[in-house]
C-alpha cells in the first residue's frame, strides 16, 4: 500500500531515489498492481452495471415489465420567423403552443400525447402515437451499448488476473475511458438531421396525422428528453426569395428552408419544449465518476514511473 505519510507530489518531487528507497517503491507499485488495480475495477464494474440496469431493455414477451415514466414537457424556448404580409403570425410563448406528456419505457418514446395551437387557425390540435408506433431512441440505445462494452472490459481481467505491468493497466483504462466517452457523448450530443429527414420520420406516427405544415422531432440532450415543434411556411413557386436549403442540424431556425417532393417550405416558427429524466441525470454522474477514476488510476501508476530512470513497464 502507498506510504500514507508521503503522498504523490513528494514523492513526485524527489529527484533520484536511493536503493532503498527504490526497494520500497517497488514494493509498493507491486501492491498497486496486484491489489489496489482490482479494486477500482470492481469499483467501475458496480458503478457502471448500475447504469447499465438503467438503460435496461424489455425482455421478449415480458415488455410491460419495463418501467413506463410520464414526463410532462415544460416551456423552453419559441423563435418566430416574422412574415409581415402573412395575417395570423402573433406573437405566443411555447408553452402557448405546445403541451404534451410523453411516455418512456427504455429507449423507446411508446407514447406522446400532444396539444398544439397553430398561429394561423390559433386552434388547439391534439395528436397521439398510433397504438402500433413508438419513436425510438437511439441515444439511449447508443449509450447502453458503450456501457456494455466497458463492463465486458473490465470482466475481461477477473481478481485472480495478474497485471504485470503499468502500461497494461493504461491500456485497459484506456479502452475503458474511449467507451464512457462515447456512451456520454451520446447523451450530450443529438444527431443532426436535415429538414426533408424530419419531414419523413415522423409521417406515419401520429392520429390524426400531422397537417403538412408541421414537423416533430423527439430527442436527449443531457439530462432532458426534448420535444422540437416546426411550423412551416409553403414557399410560392414565383417568390422572388433565393432559395437556399439548409443543411444538417440539431435544432433549425425559423427562416431555414428546405425542398420535399418538388414542394419548397421555410420554417417560420420553431418550438422547444422539454423535461428532465432523473435517472438520465444520474447516468451522467456515473460516468463522470467512473472517467474520474479511471484517470485516477492512470496518475498513480505515472507517479510510480517517474522514479525509474528506466521506464519498468
Amino acid at each position: 500500500m502507498l506510504n500514507p505519510q508521503r503522498s504523490l507530489s513528494e514523492l513526485s518531487n524527489m529527484s533520484g531515489p536511493s536503493q532503498a528507497e527504490r526497494a520500497v517503491l517497488e514494493e509498493e507499485f507491486n501492491w498497486l498492481l496486484k491489489e489496489e488495480v482490482h479494486a477500482v475495477l470492481k469499483q467501475l464494474q458496480d458503478i457502471l452495471k448500475e447504469a447499465s440496469r438503467r438503460f435496461s431493455m424489455p425482455t421478449p414477451g415480458l415488455e410491460s415489465q419495463l418501467k413506463q415514466e410520464n414526463f410532462i414537457l415544460g416551456s423552453s424556448t419559441h423563435h418566430q420567423q416574422q412574415f409581415s404580409n402573412l395575417p395570423g403570425f402573433e406573437s405566443m410563448t411555447s408553452m402557448d403552443q405546445v403541451k404534451g406528456v410523453l411516455t418512456l419505457q427504455g429507449e423507446a418514446l411508446t407514447q406522446a400525447d400532444i396539444n398544439l395551437k397553430t398561429a394561423k387557425s390559433n386552434q388547439v390540435m391534439h395528436f397521439t402515437f398510433r397504438d402500433d408506433k413508438h419513436w425510438k431512441l437511439q441515444q439511449i440505445q447508443d449509450a447502453r451499448n458503450h456501457v456494455n462494452q466497458a463492463l465486458q472490459l473490465l470482466s475481461s481481467r477477473d481478481e485472480s488476473y495478474h497485471f504485470k505491468t503499468g502500461a497494461e493497466v493504461n491500456k485497459l483504462m484506456d479502452a475503458v475511458m474511449l467507451q464512457l466517452t462515447r456512451a456520454r457523448n451520446r447523451l450530450t450530443t443529438p444527431a443532426a438531421m436535415t429538414l426533408p429527414e424530419l419531414a419523413t420520420s415522423g409521417l406515419t406516427m401520429f392520429t390524426p396525422p400531422m397537417p403538412g405544415d408541421v414537423m416533430v422531432n423527439f430527442y436527449i440532450n443531457l439530462s432532458k428528453l426534448c420535444l422540437t415543434v416546426y411550423q412551416l411556411h409553403p414557399m410560392q413557386p414565383n417568390t422572388t426569395k433565393n432559395f437556399r436549403p439548409s443543411g444538417s442540424s440539431v435544432l433549425h431556425n425559423p427562416g431555414a428552408m428546405f425542398e420535399l417532393n418538388n414542394a419548397k417550405f421555410e420554417v417560420s416558427q420553431v418550438h422547444k419544449v422539454e423535461c428532465v429524466v432523473p435517472w438520465l441525470n444520474n447516468t451522467l454522474l456515473f460516468f463522470t465518476i467512473s472517467l474520474q477514476l479511471c484517470q485516477q488510476l492512470k496518475d498513480k501508476i505515472s507517479v510510480f514511473s517517474s522514479f525509474w530512470n528506466y521506464r519498468p513497464f
